[in-house]
C-alpha cells in the first residue's frame, strides 16, 4: 500500500500538479482548480550586523610628559594595525590598581617581583592565548628581575638602559680638551673635572639615580659582590668606601654638584650648565633635543686597579607587568600587544624614539646597522657594556 505523498514537496505540490493536467486537457486553457497565488513582496535587504566594538585595554604608567607622548605613539601603531583591541594609556597616581597592564618605573620593580603589587605571569599570558610569541629571543641581559626561578618571564623588560657617561664636547673644546678623548676611569674622570672647573664650567659633574650609578653599577663594574656570604646585602666594602670617599672630595672642591636623588640632574646637563653626567643611556633622546648641545657619550667609568674591570654593567629601565583578574578574551589582547612590541621593526622604532635598549638579538643588529648608527650612539655604548 502506497504511503501518502505529505510535505511541501508532497501532498500539496501533486495535488496542483493534478488540478493543472485536468485544466489543460478539459478546457484547452489555463487550470483553475486551484487559484494562482500573488507573488511575494521581495524580503526587505537585512540590516548590517553594527560593527563589533574593540576591547579595551587600560595600560597604565607615571611617565612624564614627553616620554608618554612616545608611548603614545607606540600605542597608536598598535592600534591602528588591527581593529579587535584598543589599548588606552591612564596616568596612574598610586599603585597599579584594576589594570590590564602596568608600566612599572625602576624603583616600582621590586612591588611586583615581591608581590606588594599582584600581578599575572606573563608566560602564563602568552602560553593560554595560543599566541606565537618566543620569548626565548629575548636577551639574556635583559632577562634579570623580571623572571621566575625556572627563566620563565614574569614581565616584559620593555624600555630599559645602562648607565652612561655624557659630556659637553663644547664644554670639553672650552677646557682644552680633545672632545674625542672621553674619560674612561674614574680616575681620569676627576682630571677632567678639574680643568673643566679652570676653564669656568661652575658645574663639571652631575649625576641622576646616584643609587642606581653609584652603588648598583659601580660594583657590577668593578667586580664587586653586593651580597655577603650568609646572603646579607654588603654596600660598605672597601671599593664602595673608596669611591664614595673620593665623590665627597668631589663635592667639597666643587667639581661635583647633586641635584637630587632622582633624574634632577638631567636638566642641569641638557640645559648646558653642566660638563659632564652619569645617567641612564635613554636621555641621549632628551639631550639632543637641544641643538645647542653638543653631546658626546662614554662608557660608565671604572676603576683601573680593580680586579677584572671593566665588568658588565646593570640594565635597568620600565618594565611591563599584567594585571590580574581580566577576562581571557582581554589576556589574548594584551598577549598581541606584547608581540607586537617584541617584532624587530617595533623594537627598532622604539629605540629610536625612546632610545632604549633593543630586546632581542634581531633588533639589536638592526640598531647596529646603518638606520641607527648616527644618531643613536648611546645605543651601541649601553649595548657593549652589557656584554664587555
Amino acid at each position: 500500500m502506497n504511503k501518502p505523498l505529505t510535505g511541501s514537496i508532497g501532498r500539496r505540490d501533486f495535488m496542483i500538479g493534478m488540478g493543472s493536467a485536468a485544466g489543460i486537457s478539459l478546457l484547452g486553457g489555463p487550470a483553475f482548480a486551484q487559484a494562482a497565488k500573488p507573488a511575494k513582496a521581495p524580503a526587505a535587504p537585512a540590516k548590517a550586523a553594527a560593527p563589533q566594538e574593540p576591547v579595551e585595554l587600560t595600560l597604565s604608567h607615571q611617565l612624564e610628559e614627553s616620554r608618554t607622548s612616545r608611548l603614545q605613539e607606540v600605542v597608536d601603531r598598535f592600534n591602528g594595525q588591527q581593529k579587535a583591541y584598543k589599548v588606552v594609556l591612564v596616568h596612574r597616581q598610586g599603585g597599579a590598581g584594576n589594570y590590564h597592564m602596568n608600566l612599572a618605573l625602576r624603583d616600582e620593580l621590586s612591588h611586583f617581583v615581591s608581590g606588594k603589587e599582584p600581578y599575572r605571569a606573563l608566560h602564563q599570558v602568552i602560553s593560554e592565548s595560543k599566541e606565537k610569541i618566543d620569548t626565548a629571543r629575548l636577551a639574556p641581559e635583559l632577562r634579570s628581575g623580571v623572571t621566575d626561578g625556572k627563566g620563565r618571564l614574569l614581565g616584559l623588560p620593555m624600555a630599559y638602559s645602562t648607565p652612561v657617561l655624557f659630556y659637553s664636547k663644547s664644554a670639553f673644546r672650552r677646557a682644552g680638551l680633545d672632545p674625542e678623548a672621553p674619560p674612561k676611569t674614574w680616575w681620569e674622570l676627576q682630571a677632567v673635572a678639574g680643568k673643566l672647573f679652570d676653564a669656568g664650567i661652575k658645574c663639571p659633574y652631575t649625576t641622576s639615580r646616584p643609587a642606581w650609578v653609584h652603588i648598583d653599577n659601580l660594583a657590577a663594574r668593578n667586580n664587586v659582590e653586593t651580597v655577603g656570604e650568609k646572603g646579607e646585602m654588603a654596600f660598605n666594602g672597601m671599593m664602595q668606601v673608596k669611591h664614595v670617599a673620593l665623590l665627597n672630595s668631589w663635592y667639597k672642591a666643587r667639581y661635583f654638584h647633586t641635584f637630587g636623588g632622582q633624574n634632577e640632574a638631567d636638566a642641569h646637563f641638557a640645559s648646558g650648565e653642566c660638563g659632564m653626567i652619569t645617567t641612564a643611556s635613554d636621555r641621549f633622546v632628551t639631550f639632543r633635543e637641544n641643538k645647542d648641545l653638543d653631546v658626546g657619550v662614554a662608557p660608565l667609568p671604572y676603576y683601573d686597579d680593580a680586579y677584572g674591570a671593566p665588568r658588565q654593567a646593570l640594565a635597568d629601565g620600565a618594565s611591563l607587568w599584567v594585571g590580574p583578574g581580566h577576562k581571557a578574551a582581554e589576556y589574548k589582547g594584551v598577549a598581541k600587544f606584547v608581540g607586537f612590541l617584541m617584532a624587530p621593526d617595533m623594537q627598532v622604532e622604539i629605540a629610536r624614539s625612546g632610545g632604549y635598549l633593543p630586546l632581542t638579538a634581531a633588533a639589536q643588529a638592526a640598531a647596529k646597522g646603518k638606520l641607527l648608527k648616527d644618531d643613536m650612539r648611546n645605543i651601541d655604548v649601553a649595548q657593549a657594556q652589557l656584554c664587555p
